[in-house]
């Protein structure tokens, strides 16, 4: 078991979270049930997927949830292009989130 506080990946995958709720803030209303909810269930799944993979007790019991905690984020780069295709969403902040997402994918493999 790990302390996640403790794992960079956990820190970073937080980070993200709250940036793409900040991001989605500026979403119009009509979006609050479609495109905003779900971008931002997809954020948070990312950390808490880790949680849980970070909790478990054994190799055995950890492996899985490698790609479990890897779907949202690459479900959430669609739902960036789509965003940024929509005009909800700029150029440059869907360049800064995509980046990160890399970065948090690349943490997860090692991890």
């Amino acid at each position: 078991m790990h302390n996640i506080k403790e794992l960079k990946i956990w820190n970073k995958a937080m980070e993200l979270a709250v940036e793409i709720y900040k991001a989605t803030e500026k979403f119009p209303k009509e979006e609050t049930y479609g495109l905003t909810l779900q971008i931002r269930r997809t954020a948070i799944s990312i950390p808490s997927n880790i949680s849980e993979r970070a909790g478990r007790n054994s190799k055995n019991e950890f492996r899985p949830f490698s790609s479990i905690a890897n779907g949202p984020s690459y479900k959430l780069q669609s739902q960036f292009v789509l965003s940024n295709r929509f005009n909800l969403l700029t150029d440059e902040t869907t360049e800064i989130l995509s980046t990160k997402i890399d970065e948090i994918q690349k943490m997860n493999y090692s991890f």
